[in-house]
């Protein structure tokens, strides 16, 4: 007898993947923590490898795991796209959807144009804030999704991507000519600004911050104009700015993890549905 992948086992491997414990996979999914088990044990015999190894913390991939993984997401994204298509029904509805100028610009438009391909009738507002500014309309009920940024020492639990911050300027521009180091940073409370400030004093290396904004494209222009060096993840460096991996004078970062937070506890189907779309799709982008 054949054996095939069914989706079901699937999505439900993809889901303990992503939370990394079967206790939070079955509260999410909606069935025992027993049923669950026994549909892996189902999926293990049917590629014949083990997926997980048990930790003190939950549970990690395998290698065999990791591997399947790249091979759910893309076997579910398919899928769902297949049904959207074929059942002409899709679901609609508005998501207030929350996201850092840095991520908009770089993850968004392929997140947006797929999910539109599988909901035509949905619509997702936008609303580009740092994350301490859209955790706070989070909190006044003004948004429903927030894809926000999280320190690396957070923690595991719902990091969906993991991006490292790095030092930019205009090319040419050498660090040692400055001092003290002249900065373009987002707000006081945001990641980037504590990381280079955090960094910097560590270091022992004098800086200034001359210009703060929540505005990505106002540190970027000034960033290109030479007047000041800047923190950014590296996905959101522009191609015409430089990323001074070698600067000798500058202090290496940390790495900062890309996570949703929900209005509510118990969200609406279409935000579940669109917060499970990029869960799918933000890793393989």
């Amino acid at each position: 007898m054949s054996l095939s992948l069914e989706i079901d086992l699937l999505r439900s491997f993809a889901v303990i993947a992503e939370v990394r414990a079967l206790s939070r996979a079955a509260n999410r999914i909606g069935r025992t923590q027993s049923a669950l088990s026994q549909q892996m044990k189902r999926l293990e015999a049917i590629v014949d490898q083990p997926l997980f190894q048990r930790t003190g913390r939950g549970v990690v991939l395998t290698n065999p795991g990791e591997r399947l993984l790249i091979h759910a997401q893309r076997i579910l994204r398919l899928h769902d796209e297949a049904m959207a298509d074929l059942s002409g029904k899709g679901l609609s509805g508005t998501i207030r959807f929350g996201c850092p100028d840095d991520y908009a610009a770089v993850f968004l438009p392929q997140l947006l144009r797929q999910f539109s391909s599988l909901h035509p009738h949905a619509l997702v507002e936008l609303v580009c804030a740092p994350t301490p500014r859209l955790l706070e309309q989070l909190e006044m009920h003004a948004l429903d999704l927030a894809m926000i940024s999280r320190p690396e020492d957070d923690g595991n639990d719902g990091i969906i991507r993991r991006e490292p911050l790095v030092w930019v300027a205009c090319a040419g521009l050498e660090s040692a000519h400055f001092d003290p180091l002249p900065l373009a940073l987002s707000d006081a409370d945001t990641l980037d600004h504590v990381a280079a400030c955090d960094a910097l004093q560590r270091a022992g290396r004098a800086y200034r911050v001359a210009y703060a904004s929540s505005s990505l494209a106002g540190l970027t222009a000034l960033v290109r104009s030479g007047q000041a060096f800047a923190v950014l993840t590296q996905t959101a460096v522009a191609p015409d700015l430089h990323i001074l991996t070698d600067d000798p004078d500058l202090p290496p970062l940390p790495t900062i993890g890309l996570a949703l937070r929900f209005e509510r506890e118990r969200p609406a189907h279409l935000v579940t549905v669109f917060a499970e779309h990029i869960r799918q799709t933000l890793p393989l982008l």
